[in-house]
C-alpha cells in the first residue's frame, strides 16, 4: 500500500464546448461515475472537485463546466482565467461543435493564460456509425494547435479518466520544470489542510 503523500496539487481547469457536446457528463463520468441520459444544460457554470494519484503526487483539480449557450459566453473567461488546463468539448457526430471548439481553442490561445494546458475531446465515440468529425482531422488540428487530443465518451466511459489523468500528468511534468508558473492556480498544499471551501454550485 502507497504511503500518503505530501506532494498535494489544486490544479483549476475547465471545460468549454459548444452546448450539447456533453461537457456535463464527462464530468459526472469522471468524477461520480455515473451517466445520465438526458443530462439538462448548465446554467452559467457548475463546479466539482476530484483528485488524480500520479506516481508519488497527486493533484486536486477544480473543476467549472462551463454553460455551452452563446448567452453565457462572456461569462467563460471568468472560468477559464488563471486555469492550469482546459478540455475543449465537440461531439463527434456534429461538425457544427467542432467549429465552435476550434474558437474556444482560438479564444484560450489569445486571452487565456499562455501556460495553460489545453486537451481537445472528441466526445460521443459511442456514436462512431454516426460520425460526422473524423479522428485524423481532429488529431491533425490538434498537432497544429499543441493540443493533446483524445476521442471519449461519457456514456461507455472511453477515454473518461484517461484524459484528465493524462492532464494531471503534464501538470506534474510542466511543476518539475518551472515551478508555478506565474497566473496559474496550481499550487502545492501540505496534505493535512483541507481546500479552501467552494460552493458546489454556481447560477
Amino acid at each position: 500500500m502507497a504511503m500518503p503523500s505530501n506532494k498535494n496539487k489544486n490544479a483549476k481547469l475547465v471545460l468549454l464546448g459548444d452546448v450539447g457536446a456533453g461537457k456535463s457528463s464527462l464530468v459526472l463520468r469522471f468524477v461520480k461515475g455515473q451517466f445520465i441520459e438526458f443530462q439538462e444544460s448548465t446554467i452559467g457554470a457548475a463546479f466539482f472537485s476530484q483528485t488524480v494519484s500520479v506516481n508519488d503526487e497527486s493533484v486536486k483539480f477544480e473543476i467549472w463546466d462551463t454553460a455551452g449557450q452563446e448567452r453565457y459566453h462572456s461569462l467563460a473567461p471568468m472560468y477559464y482565467r488563471g486555469a492550469a488546463a482546459a478540455i475543449i468539448v465537440y461531439d463527434l457526430t456534429n461538425p457544427a461543435s467542432f467549429t465552435r471548439a476550434k474558437k474556444w481553442v482560438q479564444e484560450l490561445q489569445a486571452q487565456g493564460n499562455a501556460n495553460t494546458i489545453m486537451a481537445l475531446a472528441g466526445n460521443k465515440a459511442d456514436m462512431l456509425e454516426a460520425r460526422k468529425v473524423t479522428e485524423e482531422e481532429a488529431k491533425t488540428y490538434a498537432q497544429e494547435n499543441g493540443l493533446f487530443f483524445m476521442e471519449t465518451s461519457a456514456k461507455t466511459a472511453l477515454n473518461v479518466n484517461d484524459i484528465f489523468y493524462e492532464i494531471a500528468k503534464k501538470l506534474v511534468q510542466a511543476q518539475t520544470v518551472a515551478p508555478n508558473p506565474s497566473g496559474m492556480i496550481l499550487m502545492d498544499r501540505p496534505a493535512d489542510q483541507a481546500p479552501p471551501k467552494t460552493s458546489s454550485c454556481c447560477a
